[in-house]
């Protein structure tokens, strides 16, 4: 599935019944193997990207250009739906919003998130009429392109500390929603009945829920419950480096070699990106035949 409009119709109709997990990976290593994995899509993490540039994530600390860089790498890198996390948009005002949004859209995406966190401690969330109008500003961005791109609205109030954040998520995600977000998305619930109720408000919405921890739901929980997508944000990347972590520190501050202990062996992971490699290699040979 090559096809650029092909990927985004994939995308679209993922969101179109039953649920789904897309899995957010942070280089083309992770990217590749998650595919291998057989998830029918892919999404961008900004934190765990920021992470490799040594950034931290939450105060805007990695460049615009940088991010749409790293999107279009992560949409080339296999044949998957792509989602971008957009943060906020990279600009506070939704004109620049929308130069944004389009500008992400020429990267191949087939969807892309626009929150509303203000990137402030004093004022985290963007003012309500504010915030609608950048979600609005985004559609009619994508619109303008004239792409098939999936736009999802993000609400920030768990995150940000907001004292009633279930309340405040739905009051925002149903606004999004009428100013043109196709799902919604407000990370942060993780019990039963929350996200039940999240799920309910935003109906017939798709509603994607967060797992970035574990909080003892399966895929079959979630999907009971009504959610449409999975995503898992930093957890895998953070995972990783919780190994490394370890690792290291063993060493540095024990002289052991013990947090090597249960590691994939070399020669598992290098086969499979030999194999994939070759069958990389096999595909271009194929459709370069006359």
């Amino acid at each position: 599935m090559t096809d650029l409009a092909a990927r985004r119709a994939a995308f679209r109709a993922l969101h179109g019944a039953g649920c789904f997990v897309m899995p957010n990976p942070w280089d083309l290593g992770t990217a590749r193997y998650l595919a291998g994995l057989g998830f029918p899509a892919l999404a961008t993490t900004s934190s765990g990207f920021a992470f490799t540039r040594a950034l931290p994530d939450t105060d805007w600390a990695v460049p615009r250009d940088a991010m749409l860089g790293h999107i279009a790498e992560i949409v080339a890198a296999t044949d998957l739906p792509v989602n971008a996390d957009f943060e906020s948009g990279y600009a506070h005002d939704p004109e620049g919003v929308a130069r944004n949004v389009a500008l992400c859209v020429g990267t191949g995406v087939a969807g892309l998130s626009i929150e509303d966190a203000t990137g402030s401690a004093e004022t985290p969330l963007y003012e309500f009429d504010h915030a609608v109008e950048r979600i609005r500003a985004a559609r009619q961005a994508i619109d303008a392109a004239g792409a098939d791109v999936l736009l999802t609205g993000r609400c920030e109030a768990y995150l940000t500390g907001h004292p009633e954040p279930l309340r405040e998520a739905i009051r925002r995600l149903q606004a999004y929603a009428e100013a043109g977000a196709e799902v919604l998305y407000a990370p942060g619930p993780k019990r039963r009945e929350e996200i039940r109720d999240l799920v309910a408000a935003l109906n017939p919405r798709p509603v994607n829920i967060l797992m970035s921890t574990n909080p003892g739901l399966r895929v079959a929980d979630l999907a009971e419950l009504g959610v449409r997508r999975i995503s898992v944000g930093s957890a895998l990347a953070r995972a990783a480096w919780t190994g490394f972590i370890r690792a290291a520190k063993r060493i540095s501050q024990e002289g052991s070699f013990g947090g090597f202990d249960g590691s994939v062996s070399f020669a598992e992971l290098n086969g499979f990106f030999r194999k994939d490699l070759q069958a990389r290699e096999a595909r271009t040979r194929d459709s370069e035949r006359p």
